[in-house]
């Protein structure tokens, strides 16, 4: 293990609500949120914040990685923004020469997909999972214009750009001897989830699938019980050494699993006790939750977690 993610996995161990949505911009002489570090040799990221989108953030609260090869770079994630892909681009080429020549699109998030159109103005493929290139295409308008709202000027030059190779299951790419595999294990968080996945250094980018210092969202088209069997059936087998969450610092397999299966189950054990006892929806926002109450955005969606499990659990 690299003493830089020796270091950060300690931190995240430690003190897994340690991101906070109150810490300042730490890079603010970029859009980006933080500067990217090398996470293993070759692998980097630029950790996002973990809070709501925000013009303070300039809509940076993903992580956008990078991994470099001797036949070029590929990145996960465009950015919410053509600048804050520029941005990430800068940052690229203080690390390597490499052209970037794949970015991929961990999901149909504006976060992960807004910043296309600059990579596309590049002549830089972008990929992602035919799931999310519908999801854009059926609500990009209404994901770019959320964006143009809270992030004002810096929004500008921002278009809406599809991804133009799509996958289903499994996208290979080999570069400079290195195995880089998109995957879409099934259905979880969000439509078109994918995870990138690299054998030989025993490293994946899992994109929303995985969450540990923030509360995941589950939003009104997640279903709970496939993540659930996703996470039991495909990706507990791979069980990567190492772990870069589609939001928070990098950490390990064990510490994502505490925070997204545990808290999926758990959270479905409650609802459905509640609905067991006769409970109806206006009071299974409240059902508890106080074991994840250290998590950042609990506040924000705790109460809507529940209630959509709930929505969810009363047709099972």
């Amino acid at each position: 293990m690299t003493k830089t993610l020796s270091a950060l996995l300690v931190a995240a161990l430690a003190a897994p609500a340690f991101a906070s949505e109150d810490i300042a911009d730490q890079y603010p002489q970029s859009e980006l949120y933080s500067k990217p570090v090398e996470v293993i040799p070759h692998v980097y990221s630029a950790i996002g914040a973990t809070a709501p989108p925000t013009y303070e953030n300039a809509g940076h609260n993903n992580n956008l990685s990078f991994i470099v090869t001797g036949e070029g770079v590929v990145v996960i994630n465009s950015g919410a923004s053509d600048r804050l892909a520029a941005a990430l681009h800068d940052e690229i080429r203080q690390v390597t020469d490499q052209p970037v020549v794949l970015v991929i699109n961990e999901n149909g998030q504006g976060h992960a997909m807004l910043g296309n159109g600059y990579w596309r103005d590049q002549g830089v493929d972008v990929l992602a999972h035919a799931d999310a290139v519908a999801e854009t295409r059926e609500n990009g308008d209404f994901i770019l214009q959320g964006m143009q709202r809270y992030n004002k000027e810096r929004a500008e030059g921002t278009r809406i750009e599809h991804a133009n190779l799509t996958f289903e299951d499994e996208y290979v790419v080999t570069l400079g001897g290195v195995e880089i595999k998109a995957l879409h294990l099934g259905p979880a968080h969000d439509p078109g989830d994918t995870q990138v996945w690299i054998p030989q250094w025993e490293i994946m980018i899992t994109g929303d699938i995985a969450f540990h210092e923030r509360m995941l969202p589950i939003f009104e088209h997640t279903c709970t019980s496939c993540w659930i069997e996703t996470w039991e059936t495909r990706l507990e087998p791979i069980a990567p050494t190492y772990i870069i969450p589609g939001h928070g610092h990098p950490t390990n397999f064990a510490q994502v699993r505490r925070y997204t299966l545990a808290y999926l189950k758990d959270l479905r054990a409650k609802v459905g006790a509640h609905i067991d006892a006769g409970g109806d929806l206006a009071e299974a926002y409240y059902v508890d939750q106080s074991n994840w109450a250290h998590l950042d955005t609990f506040e924000e969606l705790a109460t809507k977690n529940a209630g959509r499990v709930f929505e969810e659990m009363e047709w099972e």
